[in-house]
């Protein structure tokens, strides 16, 4: 005997549930996993697009995207790094990994791009929005925030975002189903330069005047605002200058006292790429190891 949809509260209840059988408690009653049941991001069979997927934080997430059984495209202006991150992928055992060079700054590269993908994949599930020139500015006054240097990272990683995600929708909308997952930073909510802070907070207005649109398609779009994070471009700004890793430590102002590696934002990601991030759009998450003494809500 199963419920007929009404929802039971009290005495009701307790009539209604001891008159079943343990076969009878089903989902239908309970939605939430078991817990022998499978617990995994269910992106087998998903086809992605990691842009910036070559290095970084980009490479880490286009890594952890493969292992949770998702076909993947990289992207990036450098065909060598898109081979070696390829290599390194496959190596980690064998995932559907396709490299295509493209320039997120172009509007046609980024239409021949999802075209490619749509081709050698069938199809766009996913999207990481992750392609972005660093630094953010040459300088940390806002007289080193030049014309020419603002356009060039608005254009990439802003209006950049944008045509990735109005070439992708179409396919989304197609599917009835799709996660699109913008990059930005912390700087989109503290003070780091103009250019970084502008160019972030863009990013997060963008997120959410998209989802706001497109989530009626089923298609979630949110936000990860990375801290300091161990990519290949962190440890050359910080070998720069030669200290030990315990007083490299002591100046990140983050809560857990260190640097965040790129998987642990990777992990960030692939969870809000998979169907079990539905009730989150429109929304940030911040993967910087905790800001101190801020409250958001």
């Amino acid at each position: 005997m199963k419920p007929d949809g009404l929802l039971l509260a009290g005495p009701a209840a307790t009539s209604h549930l001891c008159g079943m059988s343990v076969a009878d408690l089903s989902s239908d009653i309970f939605p939430y996993p078991r817990k022998d049941s499978h617990m995994g991001y269910q992106l087998d069979g998903k086809r992605a697009i990691v842009t910036g997927g070559g290095t970084g934080i980009g490479y880490s997430i286009a890594l952890e995207l493969a292992r949770q059984g998702a076909s993947v495209a990289i992207t990036s202006r450098r065909s060598s790094v898109l081979d070696d991150a390829v290599k390194r992928i496959n190596d980690e055992g064998g995932a559907n990994v396709l490299a295509v060079t493209a320039d997120t700054g172009d509007d046609d590269s980024v239409r021949a791009l999802v075209e490619t993908v749509r081709r050698e994949l069938g199809g766009v599930d996913i999207l990481v929005n992750n392609a972005a020139e660093q630094p953010a500015q040459l300088g940390p006054s806002y007289t080193d925030a030049t014309d020419e240097w603002f356009q060039r990272q608005i254009n990439v990683k802003v209006i950049g975002y944008l045509r990735t995600i109005r070439a992708v929708v179409p396919l989304m909308i197609e599917n009835k189903w799709g996660r699109i997952i913008n990059i930005s930073g912390t700087g989109s909510r503290q003070t780091v330069s103009v250019i970084g802070s502008v160019r972030n907070a863009s990013v997060t207005a963008l997120t959410k005047n998209v989802a706001d649109e497109v989530g009626k398609y089923g298609i979630n779009v949110t936000v990860v605002h990375p801290g300091a994070t161990r990519t290949e471009r962190y440890e050359e700004l910080q070998n720069r200058t030669v200290i030990n890793e315990a007083t490299r430590n002591a100046h990140i102002n983050n809560v857990i006292g260190r640097v965040v590696e790129p998987e642990e934002v990777a992990w960030v990601v692939a969870f809000l790429a998979s169907p079990r991030s539905v009730a989150i759009t429109g929304d940030g998450i911040v993967a910087g190891g905790g800001i101190p003494g801020f409250i958001y809500y």
